[in-house]
């Protein structure tokens, strides 16, 4: 009997600390059960008020994504953690006409590390019949976050000789799966710059990548002048130091991501 009670103890305590958990989770990165609570919370930012919707957003015809499927693969900074879900594939949604796939879930990595890194949900959660035009691929915080090994280039384009451990090695997969499964442009975005030496050696990586693939880079991290806003700016644009807030999205980061990519598309035809 005094092990039947036991157990049940051991079983209750365990129940309260997943309920707290998920509680935490939800509050705090706007996810799983309870991420209402976060949605209140960011909800209440200056930034996430309601003129800075991506509904506000004008459409630009004529563009060469308009009515093509486009696949955002990232974390927390594509699903929009900080902004109530509305983040760069609604803003590329509203702006361009695309039809968007966001495959995003926060706190996860490049590296292949378990089941819901950005490699296992490329090849499990996105349908490879669907027929998009542009893979957008967030360069992820976390794994600087985590100081997961960067690991070095291949030589090949093999995409079974890839080191997905590594972050450089994921990257190449990522691209090589996307080339042979859709035939499409690969394009990774960077965060705008904060404190981090990892994240540092990551984008330069990226541009290394860049030589070897001719994939586009929309980089929001060296443009000194893109980065230097004055500490109100901050404050409306950034949760913190990684998450933008809607306006953050809508006025800062997309406008400037989205010319370099529209000049990425002319420059490759």
């Amino acid at each position: 009997m005094k092990k039947k009670k036991k157990a049940m103890w051991i079983i209750g305590i365990i129940v309260v600390l997943l309920l707290l958990e998920n509680l935490f989770i939800g509050y705090r990165f706007s996810w799983g059960l309870f991420k209402g609570l976060g949605d209140i919370r960011m909800g209440k930012l200056p930034g996430n008020a309601p003129e800075y919707s991506m509904d506000q957003v004008e459409p630009l015809p004529g563009n060469p994504l308009e009515g093509k499927s486009v696949l955002f693969l990232g974390s927390s900074v594509t699903y929009g953690a900080a902004s109530v879900r509305e983040g760069i594939p609604e803003y590329f949604s509203a702006r361009l006409g695309c039809e968007v796939t966001k495959e995003a879930v926060s706190g996860t990595t490049l590296v292949d590390n378990g089941s819901s890194s950005y490699v296992q949900r490329l090849l499990k959660n996105v349908d490879p019949t669907t027929p998009y035009s542009l893979v957008v691929c967030q360069l992820s915080t976390n794994d600087a976050t985590k100081k997961l090994p960067l690991g070095e280039i291949s030589q090949g384009t093999d995409r079974d000789s890839f080191d997905t451990a590594t972050v450089t090695g994921a990257m190449e997969f990522i691209i090589a799966y996307a080339r042979e499964t859709w035939n499409c442009p690969v394009v990774f975005y960077t965060n705008a710059r904060y404190d981090s030496a990892e994240y540092a050696a990551m984008v330069q990586r990226l541009f290394e990548l860049q030589d070897k693939w001719g994939l586009g880079v929309l980089d929001l991290w060296t443009d000194e002048v893109f980065n230097a806003i004055d500490d109100d700016a901050r404050a409306l644009y950034m949760n913190d130091a990684i998450h933008p807030t809607k306006a953050g999205y809508r006025d800062w980061w997309c406008p400037v991501m989205e010319q370099q990519l529209l000049d990425y598309l002319n420059s490759i035809g």
